[in-house]
């Protein structure tokens, strides 16, 4: 099809823009499963993958192709239709969402969008109508791609119009239909991956059907080839369902619901060798014994061992007390004794009434040990919410800890008159000298029997099924659930656990987890299976701030368990290493990178283990592990934000399982809800039969009748699965990721409550600007309403610490609209809400309300750590003052690299590279750590310090008000004997540009303006530059000249003498400049910036001079210009105006539009821009301290290169420098204002390794990713590395400084015309490079099989060739 633009007219161009912007109002963002973080700015790193699709697919394909030709109404129909439909049943599936929107091709090269809707219940032949259907729409109305989006901007759907569209993530593309110009413009930030569909001619009349063929284009920040893999694999998944779909149909039978897109199974067989296998068997009887016994028989073995260590306040003064195995089993049998004899029977419901301490632990022993079902109550529960409990358990016991207090009048009433208590033990208490107590007789009594009794006859046997904790979950009539816990799970895991993370009789673990909830069993039950220790903190010790960190190195932990909330209470102003600290097992929330940041840096030899379970699994049953920081301190970086639950402990499953009543195994990346299967599942819900049935459910997928055990209270194997109600999916490595609720209403306490009814209440509120409200856990585990609130502008700045009035406002606004139990119980305030890089908020990116810490003389704890860094970095003797400056004391750019990245781990803050260039003082390095740590929160937190930061496009206004007049006239012409002055000289680049100006012009002459102490300095260091270049000096003798200077310096630095003698030049070649890619753009604006100004005044001087200014690609490295594809010389960098990231670039985009202003002026200037610049083309001579070498050299010493294919612009120095050398001397170069340097044969990244490779250096491949990963592993700690000075550039910018446009070079082209200067291609040159390199001593000399042999030099190397900053 003919694009519009040369087919219609004006008002058929309007209507067709208008049927798009209706067409395209409110699309969906598909949110695509990742391998990895997304970075916000998105960063790209481009690999490609072919695959080819199987016969069967193909033929398929064709099959479709030719149903689809025959009910269409036009010849579109296509193997390419059935594909896009294909493709759009899988991002349904990925996403599940029916609103789906795709890049796509057409005839006419011109890209279009297409928006279609997917739905479960289609079948595909629905899907491939459709997808038909809108894609002839589209063509129909078919516009330029850039009238389309400019038009979909306008009617809302960017807001930002200089932001990069989001309309469409993928693109599928038809091959015959997408040139490079088409992929370019429909290139955006958010672009994920990209399908480009060809058929493979094979030239045979055996073969029916065509061969297609699918490449890839993928992102590797974001994917794994493996993920690719797996999509490929899915899509035939799909094909074979649709072909037979097709076949039935045709047959004129019934297509069954099977085949429906939401239950088809796109499970291939490279899934379901990546996920569990639900048929498996799960050792459903292996019991190493009740957790009673083993306690029994740790206890007779070891009884002077120390078991449990109590924190506890008398007097004001914290003290422990300590009690041995013996001595917690002598009470633990006295209470089993007493509870039995007062009538409690096996199975019977005991409630404790407990506080944290080790009487709970004495009275979990005992209830158990009778043979018992032991539940908790805490006593801080309202006293109507504790009876709900009770009338649930129907207890037959009751134990009242002595420390709990008394039961409120309301409790004790319900107690006598509505139960069935045959046993009160009230008053119960374990005295220092291990003697339990209570009110009464009874213990007492039971204590005599126990003297005399052995220790089986109070402990009552258990086995398998028996009951032994009853403990609680919503319901959904508001009466809580009780939930029926199995023996068998109390223990079966445990020898698993303490071979996968080394457990043993030597830890020390903590009670932290809230008493009356089900994670108290781990607490307990971990230490009382291994024989080790139980240590239980204070309540002043877990919630003073800093205090639970104090308590857990004090007492030496080694395994703790945690929930997300409490372990931000743990790291909340915490100051003290826990250097012991093992494990931690984390469970009940989603728990964020962020938060395992924080932990290890307070222990960096934690393993941090994410589990997930729930109530009814009985407890955590999945493991997602994170190694130690001090054994992988780059684990994290390719973590996502939030922490995988991960897969199965030993004997168990979690099965993802399609959610739309197929009831198959869902395929990787595929939404669905997460089923747990396992023999330690709990027994089902306490006399709710219905609800039982409906959640544990007998598994479907491998059918087995049950059978009978022949054991004691054990019914055999049952192959059951609990539904969790959780969406998840699983990853290419076979982890399961959490994503959210089936059910998006929460109950807390019982309660239904609707958070988007609470959120809009919040926004009506008249100074809020923007809420969210989630749930979350406590420190105690409990379920908490947490809104998270942006005031408005006005609140923000109105005199309100903390936001404590308008919290009051808030809560009495919402007290008046919602029920009170819908009224959250902590506000947030926030300066903003966290967004996702779509513009949804990222929730999990929400801090927990931490508590502030109090003032502390001395500094603030984070300055101390600091300064602690400081002095281990740049190993000083002593901590540095606050006021001290790093670069003061020692600093430099190599170790601001290391000490950003110490920030980074010691203080779990996502640092910028910039910091201690922007922060040098140790004061205010830290107030800025401190307000990364919390930079979303409006409460008393330390102001943010950041350093004073030119802003570079608001510079500019600024310094075009400095330009000087320009001359009033200048000769056009440069006379062959012109005097040249050249900044920059001594460097690499500026020490060909001094050779071409004397080679080419024989007659002229150059003054060379050098940082130096006096004239004689400055001519040492140019005739050095050209030595270690290879640059022959012969014929320099009256030519070349050098003065004193300094560019950072006002007039260049130069004294009177030097300026009236630069002032008598005929052309100023200003080259030279400060080239560093961390410092911010206010120290390099004297150098690069400045120096251009003193450059034009220069030129102003004395006669008038033309000024050629040689500039860098660096200007353009914003996402605009990746987007625009080409930029032409006559782009004005607009579209670098904002975006641009390295300082670098800033000062050189300002230089550049200070320079075309002069030019709109008057002034007879002209600017160059190379990019990358390698060594010449005849000698090799090259800079060593060059990235792209440093990366070659790097990936030559680690023997891995990374999979890249970003295009680079390189060119030899010698063919830059002629274009200078023209751009200085041609008349025709003031025609034009830029000259682009650009290399139009192409060249990519892992054309580097390939060539490598070719000549002897071994080294493999690796997706970009793990290769980061092991590059910072080894780099870190190797400062001989030869990527360590550029760490950070690798690390973090390398993706985006890659990610670059091509460029258009006409202009150049054009000055150059008739000279016989062309840019070779730079792959013939790279063995000469390599070969200089191993002659220089850079590289070592190839040492594996070669398919290429370095060529001889026949130049003798004086040396490595290093940037030099003049």
């Amino acid at each position: 099809m003919t694009p519009v633009a040369s087919t219609a007219d004006l008002a058929e161009v309007s209507s067709r823009v208008s049927r798009w912007q209706d067409r395209l109002r409110s699309p969906t963002e598909l949110q695509l499963p990742t391998d990895y973080p997304r970075p916000i700015p998105l960063k790209v790193v481009e690999a490609m993958e072919t695959f080819e699709l199987s016969p069967l697919s193909s033929l398929a394909v064709l099959q479709l192709s030719l149903y689809l030709q025959q009910h269409a109404t036009d010849n579109t129909a296509s193997p390419f239709t059935v594909l896009l439909a294909a493709f759009s049943v899988l991002l349904h599936r990925y996403t599940a969402e029916e609103d789906i929107v795709v890049g796509s091709s057409s005839e006419s090269l011109n890209p279009l969008v297409l928006r279609l809707a997917v739905r479960a219940e289609d079948s595909f032949l629905d899907v491939l109508q459709m997808a038909q259907r809108v894609s002839m729409e589209a063509a129909a109305d078919e516009v330029p791609f850039a009238a389309l989006m400019s038009a979909y901007q306008a009617d809302g759907g960017e807001a930002d119009a200089s932001a990069a569209p989001s309309l469409f993530r993928v693109r599928f593309f038809n091959q015959t239909d997408a040139d490079e110009a088409t992929l370019r413009r429909t290139t955006t930030q958010t672009t994920d991956f990209t399908v480009l569909v060809r058929q493979k001619s094979t030239g045979s009349l055996r073969q029916l059907h065509p061969t297609i063929e699918l490449q890839i284009v993928y992102n590797q920040v974001l994917f794994t080839a493996q993920r690719m893999a797996h999509m490929v694999a899915q899509l035939q998944m799909v094909l074979a369902t649709a072909g037979e779909t097709l076949g039935r149909a045709q047959a004129g039978r019934e297509v069954p619901v099977e085949m429906q897109v939401g239950r088809m199974s796109i499970a291939s067989a490279l899934d379901l060798a990546a996920v569990p296998d639900p048929r498996a068997d799960l050792a459903w009887g292996e019991f190493p014994g009740s957790i009673t016994s083993i306690f029994a028989r740790n206890a007779l073995e070891f009884p002077e061992r120390r078991f449990v260590v109590e924190s506890v306040v008398r007097g004001g003064v914290a003290v422990t007390r300590s009690f041995t195995y013996g001595q917690m089993l002598r009470a633990a049998r006295v209470l089993s004794r007493t509870l039995r004899d007062g009538g409690v029977a096996r199975e019977d419901v005991v409630v404790v009434y407990a506080y944290r301490g080790v009487d709970l632990v004495v009275a979990i022993l005992g209830v158990l040990m009778a043979g018992a079902t032991y539940s908790v109550v805490d006593p801080a529960y309202p006293a109507g919410r504790q009876n709900v409990y009770l009338g649930v358990a129907r207890p037959r016991g009751l134990v009242v800890l002595e420390h709990a207090g008394r039961l409120a009048d309301e409790v004790q009433a319900y107690v006598d008159n509505e139960l069935q208590v045959v046993c009160t033990v009230a008053g119960m208490e374990l005295r220092d000298d291990g003697e339990l107590v209570s009110a009464g007789d009874a213990v007492a009594r039971a204590a005599r029997v126990v003297d005399a009794s052995p220790v089986e006859d109070d402990v009552v046997e258990v086995g398998h099924d028996s009951v032994g904790t009853l403990s609680f979950t919503s319901g959904s009539t508001g009466i809580p659930k009780g939930v029926r816990g199995r023996h068998f799970s109390l223990t079966h895991f445990y020898p698993w656990m303490g071979a996968e993370f080394g457990l043993g009789a030597s830890e020390r673990f903590t009670m932290l987890s809230g008493i009356a909830h089900d994670p108290i069993q781990r607490d307990v039950f971990t230490p009382v299976f291994f024989g080790a220790e139980l240590h239980i903190p204070t309540g002043e010790d877990i919630g003073v701030p800093g205090q639970l960190a104090q308590w857990m190195a004090a007492h030496e932990i080694t395994v703790t368990h945690l929930t997300p909330a409490m372990g931000q209470l743990l790291s909340a102003n915490a100051t003290s290493q826990i250097a012991s600290l093992r494990n931690a097992f984390f469970v009940g929330d989603l728990l964020t990178k962020r938060d395992c940041h924080r932990l290890q840096s307070l222990a960096a030899n934690c393993r941090i283990v994410n589990m997930y379970g729930t109530t009814e699994t009985q407890r955590a049953v999945s493991y997602c592990a994170i190694p130690p920081h001090s054994a992988n301190a780059s684990f994290l970086a390719t973590a996502k934000d939030v922490i995988p639950a991960g897969r199965g402990m030993k004997d168990v499953q979690l099965l993802v399982v399609n959610r739309h009543g197929s009831g198959g195994m869902c395929a990787v990346g595929e939404v669905g809800e997460i089923y747990v299967r396992s023999g330690g599942l709990a027994e089902g819900y306490l006399q709710l039969p219905e609800a039982t049935a409906e959640k544990f459910v007998d598994n479907w997928l491998a059918p087995r009748a049950a059978q009978a055990s022949g054991l004691p209270f054990y019914k055999g194997a049952r192959d059951r699965m609990y539904r969790t109600g959780d969406l998840g999916r699983y990853r290419a490595d076979g982890d399961v990721e959490c994503i959210g609720r089936i059910d998006d209403q929460v109950k807390i306490r019982g309660f239904r409550i609707e958070l988007g009814e609470i959120n809009n209440m919040l926004s009506m509120h008249p100074r809020i600007r923007a809420n969210v409200t989630l749930v979350r856990r406590d420190k105690y585990e409990e379920k908490t309403l947490v809104a998270y609130i942006v005031p408005s502008e006005d609140e923000q700045r109105a005199d309100d610490p903390g936001r404590q009035r308008l919290i009051a406002s808030v809560r009495e606004h919402l007290r008046q609209k919602l029920p009170a139990y819908a009224v959250p119980a902590v506000f947030v305030p926030l300066r903003r809400l966290p967004l996702t890089p779509n513009g949804k908020v990222d929730k999990a990116a929400l801090p927990f309300p931490d508590t502030p810490a109090p003032p502390q003389a001395g500094g603030s704890p984070t300055e101390r750590a600091l300064a602690a860094v400081w002095a281990d970095v740049l190993g000083l003797g002593h901590p540095p003052a606050p006021d001290a400056s790093f670069f003061d004391v020692g600093g430099h750019s190599v170790a601001a690299t290391r000490m950003v990245f110490r920030v980074r781990t010691d203080f779990a803050v996502d640092a910028p590279l910039g910091l201690v260039f922007r922060c040098p003082v140790l004061r205010d390095m830290a107030a800025a750590i401190d307000a990364l740590r919390g930079e979303l929160q409006l409460t008393e937190a330390p102001a943010e310090a950041e350093a004073e930061e030119t802003e570079y496009a608001a510079d500019l206004a600024a310094l075009v008000a400095m330009l000087p007049a320009p001359p009033a006239e200048f000769p056009s012409a440069v006379p062959d004997d012109a005097t040249y002055l050249l900044t920059g000289a001594t460097g690499f680049l500026g020490a060909f540009v001094l050779d071409a100006l004397l080679r080419r012009h024989p007659r002229a002459s150059v003054v060379c303006l050098v940082r130096a102490a006096d004239a004689a300095a400055a001519m040492q260091r140019v005739r050095q530059a050209a030595a270690a270049n290879l640059v022959a000096t012969d014929g320099w003798a009256g030519r070349v000249t050098a003065v004193a200077g300094d560019l950072a310096q006002p007039r260049l630095g130069l004294s009177d003498a030097d300026w009236a003698v630069c002032a008598g030049v005929d052309v100023i070649v200003h080259n030279g400049a400060l080239v560093h890619w961390v410092y911010p753009y206010a120290r390099l604006r004297a150098a690069n910036v400045l120096s251009t100004l003193e450059a034009l005044r220069l030129a102003a001087e004395g006669r008038a001079k033309r000024l050629v200014f040689v500039s860098s690609t660096s200007a353009l490295d914003t996402d605009h210009y990746v987007q625009l594809g080409c930029v032409s010389e006559s782009d004005d960098l607009e579209g670098s105006r904002t975006g641009l990231m390295s300082g670098y670039g800033q000062s050189k985009w300002v230089a550049e539009r200070l320079l075309m202003h002069a030019r709109r002026c008057g002034w007879p200037v002209a600017i160059v821009r190379p990019g990358y610049v390698l060594g010449h083309s005849q000698s090799g001579a090259t800079n060593a301290d060059d990235f792209l070498w440093r990366l070659a050299k790097g990936c030559a010493e680690l023997q891995l290169a990374p999979v890249m294919a970003n295009p680079v612009n390189v060119c030899p120095v010698d063919y830059v420098a002629d274009v200078v050398a023209f751009a200085a001397s041609q008349s025709r170069a003031l025609d034009h204002m830029v000259y682009h340097v650009f290399n139009r044969a192409g060249f990519r990244f892992h054309d580097i390794f390939e060539l490598m490779r070719d000549y002897g250096y071994p080294m493999v491949d690796a997706e970009y990713m793990r290769w980061r990963s092991v590059l910072m592993e080894s780099t870190l700690d190797d400062r001989d590395s030869a990527l360590y000075p550029l760490l950070h550039f690798v690390l973090d910018d390398l993706p985006t400084s890659t990610k670059s446009p091509d460029l258009d070079d006409k202009h150049t082209r054009g000055l150059l015309e008739g000279s016989g200067v062309e840019c070779p291609d730079v792959k013939s040159l790279f063995g000469l490079y390599l070969a200089y390199l191993v002659e220089a001593g850079f590289l070592d000399a190839p040492s594996g099989p070669a398919t290429r042999t370095l060529p001889k030099l026949n130049v003798e190397v004086q040396g490595l060739v290093t940037r030099t900053i003049n």
